[in-house]
């Protein structure tokens, strides 16, 4: 499997495949091991990872860069994840005793019921390229502190950062046959599910995520998917600073080249505040450097697939053919690379693919609304649930909006966001199940009620 570089197209790593029978010896291993591991207090194992988070600070620089190389996204951006990274895994290590520990829910003369939480037992974690610390931290930090086993597959796409994953996670003192990397790209990953697994936790598309869900029903074991987006922002009348609002919410748009689950992929205006908006909007995006993710100042480095740059072009000729007009960008920059302008398209309407389909690259579609009301229909139509976001100065006038909306997170005057303290999770074709918060911890495992008489 070769590995390239997205911005200059130069091939960085080739490496060796797993094959039917590597992966079953992996999993054998960790079958046999996951027991011991257990066995294992939970203040050991937090000891254990918590040296693997000091170790991501000490080798940051090295790690941004390996991640740069094979994603494309600016080096102060790979830094930015991996610190991110690190607040999640201290937010998890923190709560770990509180959320995990036995319960004692009735205690009384001659009986108590508690409640255990036992590990499931050996995890597949199917994770993704675009951010591989935090959506790999949100799976394999409370699998691994519940006592399960985990192979871990990265995307194909960032392999030699999970590669990198798997070293620091040993050298900080997670036995070697207890986290084994699967590397390949698709067929690796359906290899996996026909082995036995005791859970399934996967990131990525909603086509991806579908197959997998359906593949793995029968074993009737845990399943969680953490699917795409289509999510949708609103900026109401009343907004006091509208220019900050734009720069903000164009940094929810095209952060890491608008390849984020939770990227604002939809906006909605009112009509006192679209001339503004835009204006500054624009401003914002033509303000931004785009090249070489080393270079330093760069916002927008390249795509990491190549394949994405089509879907980009389709979705602009869609909008374009509809009726939308340009405003800004609209295609791919020449050259070496997978690199495509920042694209800002007006006068869309919610049936062209920008509107419908997930974008996931550096492209928006800005609509005019004229009151709450056309806005929160036009925020209902979609298929996904991810996130949503709504910009006014009235908090309970954003609560009722988001309120009505079918999505796992909501947003007051903020976007593009994820916090260890609460649940991520998706509705409809943005997934199911949750990481993160409580219920992220205790997804890893299952609860045993125990009637204690005597």
């Amino acid at each position: 499997m070769q590995i390239i570089n997205p911005a200059t197209e130069e091939i960085i790593s080739t490496l060796e495949e797993d094959n039917l029978l590597s992966l079953q010896i992996k999993f054998n291993t960790l079958k046999q091991a996951q027991p011991d591991w257990a066995k294992l207090s939970l203040q050991e194992r937090i000891a254990i990872l918590s040296i693997f988070s000091d170790l991501l600070e000490n080798e940051i620089e090295g790690l941004a860069a390996i991640l740069t190389s094979e994603v494309g996204k600016p080096l102060q951006q790979s830094r930015n994840e991996i610190n991110g990274a690190r607040a999640r895994i201290k937010w998890i290590l923190g709560n770990a005793e509180k959320y995990l520990a036995d319960e004692t829910m009735v205690e009384e003369p001659g009986l108590k019921e508690i409640i255990k939480y036992e590990p499931l037992g050996v995890i597949c974690n199917i994770s993704a390229w675009n951010y591989p610390y935090l959506v790999g931290v949100n799976v394999f930090i409370p699998a691994l502190l519940s006592g399960n086993a985990v192979m871990y597959k990265p995307s194909e796409y960032a392999t030699l950062t999970g590669i990198r994953i798997e070293k620091l996670l040993k050298k900080a003192g997670i036995p070697e046959e207890i986290f084994q990397v699967a590397i390949g790209a698709g067929e690796t990953g359906s290899a996996l599910l026909d082995m036995n697994f005791d859970g399934y936790f996967f990131t990525g598309s909603y086509k991806t995520g579908k197959y997998i869900y359906e593949k793995v029903a029968a074993k009737m074991v845990p399943c969680q998917l953490e699917l795409g987006g289509k999510d949708p922002l609103y900026i109401a009348e009343d907004v006091a600073d509208v220019a900050n609002a734009a720069i903000g919410t164009a940094d929810g748009a095209f952060y890491n080249n608008g390849q984020s689950c939770c990227s604002v992929e939809r906006i909605y205006v009112h009509e006192k505040n679209y001339e503004d908006y835009l204006t500054a909007f624009v401003n914002e995006v033509q303000s931004w450097k785009s090249g070489l993710p080393t270079v330093d100042g760069v916002y927008l480095g390249s795509l990491t697939r190549k394949d994405q740059i089509a879907v980009l072009e389709n979705q602009v000729k869609d909008a374009l053919d509809k009726g939308a007009n340009l405003i800004t960008g609209g295609k791919a920059i020449e050259g070496k690379g997978y690199f495509f302008e920042p694209t800002v398209l007006t006068d869309v309407t919610n049936d062209m693919l920008v509107m419908r389909e997930e974008s996931f690259g550096p492209i928006i579609g800005i609509m005019k609304v004229k009151d709450d009301k056309e806005a929160l229909k036009m925020m209902q139509d979609t298929n996904y649930g991810l996130t949503a976001s709504v910009y006014t100065a009235d908090q309970s006038r954003a609560e009722k909006i988001l309120s009505q909306l079918d999505s796992g997170s909501g947003y007051w005057n903020c976007c593009d966001r994820v916090s260890a303290a609460l649940p991520w999770s998706g509705r409809k074709f943005s997934g199911i199940g949750a990481t993160l918060s409580h219920q992220g911890l205790r997804a890893f495992t299952k609860p045993k009620g125990y009637h204690l008489r005597g």
